[in-house]
């Protein structure tokens, strides 16, 4: 069979706009955000008129700065959106798009300086390798330009075969090394080059990288997959970087503030639009070193290791009466190890209807330096009541969805969804409602896809009374910072979220979630 090679221009369409969040706290992370809605909604398909290609579900942009890698964003449908770590002051930032395939390394963010990917196989995809600049250096909130642009060129082949299985053409340079240090990438050839198209005969596109003119090939550099058929291609003229591309992609770079230890999902409390930054996780504390921190992951949780609390325990608890900041706001009880079960005993200040949420008052728990949240004192704080049932029952959100029951990594509990969320992300069954079974959600899924994307997950970690542990993995209390009756808490269970009757169980033991409002 023949294979007559045509080299056209190529473009990536419609990546319009990028918005970038970033942190003002010291080593915090930044959230990007990239808008490259596009037409079609999909990166699979080519228009043959301009030989441009659209962003698909899925796609994974990397990121680099200071000459390391710092993090990936992934295409929800609509944007690119993800958080990467400590970029450096004073230099661009680097946004590196592989094709979508996955790097042979596992890369650790802050450390890693390479990786590297074989776009052997376009049999589904196209590999589009594209890399753009930030025109500005990062310097914390502002706004930042840069432009895309393909590193290599999308190629036409006319196939005539009769066999049923794909088609291989070889001496072709087919793997991509990042050089995260040089900010470069690095074409080369592994094996015998082969560049893998779908079966069939007709027109067949693929992507070439980089390399000097080739002439036709020998007999034998084509060949279909299962070995019944051998032949040749066409001459392809050099390719080089951005020699055979459009102007480029404009990005424009917005960056906003996300606290340290924050998600960075946004949150509305109220009718004035006030907003708000759940925790990474449920808030923790060591009496032995009085540590406070949050949870390293959103589903971990202590359980029956609250069993051992005490004034000296070295095991971490998460399971806190009311009002156990640790500040002596004149309640018999204040101490986060106090396990008194008499409720007037955890009364702020002495007053039953004390409101934890007073800035001067250092009831509320927020009130601590947390380790891993910024570590200084009154960063973040409870919701009140008033402001946990507009979040779960008045918000208005771009997809509708305000929270949904899961199993996230083998633990049930609830999922909140951000303002802006876009149910065409992850598919969220029986929203608003449903039981834990609803939903069962991978630790990769739940780490690539809804929390990189804003979403937080209360896992459902029980109650304690005195030093007895109860219901842990199938009910779940969340302490807010009102006094009221029946506005003490939120709470949840295998079929349903309510708030707690906890005005007179102040001697309980439950979760606490801080929140940071967003400026």
């Amino acid at each position: 069979m023949v294979l007559a090679a045509v080299v056209l221009v190529l473009g990536l369409s419609q990546c319009k706009k990028q918005e970038q969040q970033t942190t003002t706290d010291t080593n915090g992370t930044v959230a990007i955000t990239l808008d490259v809605k596009v037409h079609d909604g999909s990166r699979i398909n080519v228009n043959p008129n301009n030989g441009m290609v659209a962003f698909e579900y899925g796609d994974v942009v990397y990121v680099a700065s200071g000459q390391k890698f710092v993090g990936t964003l992934t295409n929800n449908g609509n944007t690119f959106a993800g958080n990467i770590t400590n970029p450096t002051e004073g230099e661009p930032l680097y946004f590196f798009f592989l094709g979508n395939k996955t790097p042979e390394e596992t890369l650790t963010p802050g450390s890693s300086t390479t990786c590297s990917v074989n776009i052997s196989d376009q049999t589904s995809g196209y590999p589009v390798i594209s890399f753009a600049t930030s025109n500005e250096t990062f310097t914390g909130a502002g706004l930042y330009t840069a432009f895309f642009l393909n590193k290599c060129a999308l190629v036409k082949f006319d196939v005539t075969t009769a066999s049923e299985a794909a088609t291989c053409i070889t001496g072709m340079k087919n793997k991509v090394t990042v050089n995260f240090a040089g900010n470069a990438l690095i074409y080369s050839q592994e094996g015998d080059g082969v560049i893998t198209l779908p079966a069939g005969s007709g027109e067949k596109w693929a992507i070439l990288l980089p390399q000097e003119a080739v002439e036709a090939g020998e007999e034998g550099s084509a060949y279909s997959e299962n070995g019944d058929y051998t032949g040749t291609f066409g001459a392809i003229p050099a390719i080089t970087d951005n020699s055979l591309l459009t102007a480029g992609i404009e990005v424009n770079v917005i960056t906003e503030a996300i606290p340290v230890g924050a998600i960075s999902g946004k949150f509305t409390i109220n009718t004035d639009g006030d907003q708000v930054y759940f925790s990474q996780g449920n808030l923790q504390y060591q009496a032995s070193t009085n540590t406070w921190r949050f949870a390293e992951n959103q589903w971990d949780y202590t359980g029956d290791a609250n069993s051992g609390i005490s004034e000296t325990y070295d095991g971490w608890i998460d399971l806190f009466c009311w009002g156990t900041s640790g500040y002596n706001h004149g309640a018999n009880c204040f101490h986060p190890w106090s396990t008194s079960e008499t409720s007037s005993n955890y009364y702020a200040y002495g007053e039953y209807s004390y409101n934890l949420f007073d800035q001067t008052g250092k009831a509320d728990w927020g009130y601590n330096a947390i380790s891993n949240g910024g570590n200084t004192e009154g960063q973040w704080r409870t919701l009140t009541n008033v402001e946990w049932d507009y979040v779960l029952d008045s918000r208005s959100t771009l997809s509708g969805i305000r929270y949904a029951m899961a199993n996230v990594n083998g633990v049930n509990g609830t999922i909140l969804l951000p303002n802006d969320w876009d149910a065409s992300i992850y598919d969220l069954n029986n929203a608003n409602g449903g039981n834990y079974e609803s939903n069962t959600i991978t630790a990769a899924d739940w780490t690539n896809t809804l929390e990189a994307n804003g979403v937080v997950f209360l896992p459902a970690a029980g109650g304690r009374y005195g030093t007895s542990v109860d219901e842990a993995g199938s009910y779940g209390g969340y302490w807010s910072s009102s006094y009221y009756y029946y506005d003490s808490d939120y709470a949840f269970s295998m079929s349903f979220l309510y708030p707690g009757t906890c005005n007179n169980l102040r001697h309980s033991g439950f979760s606490v979630r801080l929140v940071r409002d967003k400026e």
